[in-house]
């Protein structure tokens, strides 16, 4: 097998905003797998907040290459290699992995979903998220999406209480909250009884990562589920939450695989807990892969390519909060045209 990482670069309409930080430019990595002719592709989202740079990307892809192997489907054992040599590296591993499953799905000529056995019927809608914001800003981004059937806001900053009452005043939808970790276990009760009567859906990782006795101590005191995110990242985490919290918020660039994912979502089931697939900033390739186990969750927050100026990919996310599975193989994901007077 042979791995071609390139720079994938994007942009955001408005600039991202959530309590680890803000910007508008991103640069993620794509990687095409070739093998016997036929190519899978997959892409990397570094997180700063994890320690993640295209750098780190870059160096861990040329650490892996020479321990591919010469057999695509020998996915776990793959991942094992891997392992032996460097662990860690979540996005870039998550990178290779969507690739060796496009890569399959094509040789197969099937796609993923089905090569899980799922069903398409039942994927959720998504909801499409708006960062932090002043007031005139929210209200410029809140036009944007208003026809969305579920949108979720991050918080994070002293004007969350007013900036969610004006956001429900104007919008009678699915509406979740996702602090980043941003809050003590006081402050997040404090916050969170304030808008509870704003009918909040969830509420997404009030608290710090390592805080898992605070993430109960909050959700014991409201009415609004609490979901782990950032305290959930591979499948001996969620024994770790089991009774903290109401459910578990998984992400490709964490899990690094769609097999521990599928591992993770099988044991949050295990213990009574609800499932939300989530997304970095990413194009639809990688929003894609993730979709590939979306009948599996409950709620799915598979927004990236929304949040871009220009989607470099065409794959599962649709408009307005649809996510649809096709019957194209692999991944199910194509080039999509070049904007307007881009260059070439």
């Amino acid at each position: 097998m042979q791995l071609r990482p390139e720079t994938l670069e994007l942009r955001t309409r408005f600039e991202f905003r959530i309590a680890h930080g803000s910007k508008k430019a991103h640069q993620n990595t794509l990687v095409r797998l070739t093998h016997d002719g036929l190519e899978g592709l997959g892409e990397a989202s570094p997180s700063h907040y994890y320690g993640e740079t295209p750098e780190l990307v870059a160096e861990a892809l040329r650490t892996w290459m020479p321990h591919l192997g010469g057999d695509p489907f020998a996915i776990d054992a793959i991942h094992a290699r891997l392992d032996g040599v460097l662990q860690g590296h979540g996005a870039a591993r998550a990178a290779i992995d969507m690739a060796l499953h496009d890569w399959i799905g094509q040789r197969l000529g099937q796609p993923v979903w089905r090569l899980f056995g799922l069903d398409p019927s039942r994927v959720p809608v998504s909801c499409v998220t708006l960062g932090m914001a002043s007031p005139e800003e929210m209200e410029q981004k809140l036009e944007s999406v208003i026809d969305f059937p579920r949108i979720k806001v991050k918080l994070g900053s002293p004007g969350d209480v007013d900036n969610l009452r004006r956001i429900r005043a104007r919008y009678k939808g699915w509406l979740q909250v996702d602090a980043n970790a941003a809050w003590s276990a006081a402050d997040a009760v404090r916050v969170l009884r304030a808008v509870e009567p704003l009918d909040i859906a969830l509420v997404e990782q009030p608290v710090a990562r390592g805080d898992l006795d605070g993430l109960r101590w909050v959700r014991e005191r409201i009415g609004i589920p609490v979901y782990a995110d950032e305290s959930c990242h591979h499948l001996h985490d969620v024994g770790l939450l089991a009774g903290r919290v109401d459910g578990i918020n998984l992400k490709l660039m964490k899990t690094g695989s769609l097999g521990e994912m599928r591992r993770m979502i099988h044991a949050a089931r295990a213990h009574g807990m609800k499932v939300m697939l989530g997304s970095m900033v990413e194009s639809s390739l990688a929003l894609s892969a993730a979709a590939q186990l979306a009948p599996l969750a409950d709620v799915l927050d598979l927004d990236g390519h929304w949040l871009l100026a220009h989607d470099p990919f065409s794959g599962a996310p649709g408009e307005r909060g649809a996510i649809t599975l096709s019957d194209a193989p692999g991944l199910g994901v194509t080039p999509a045209a070049a904007p307007a007077g881009a260059a070439r």
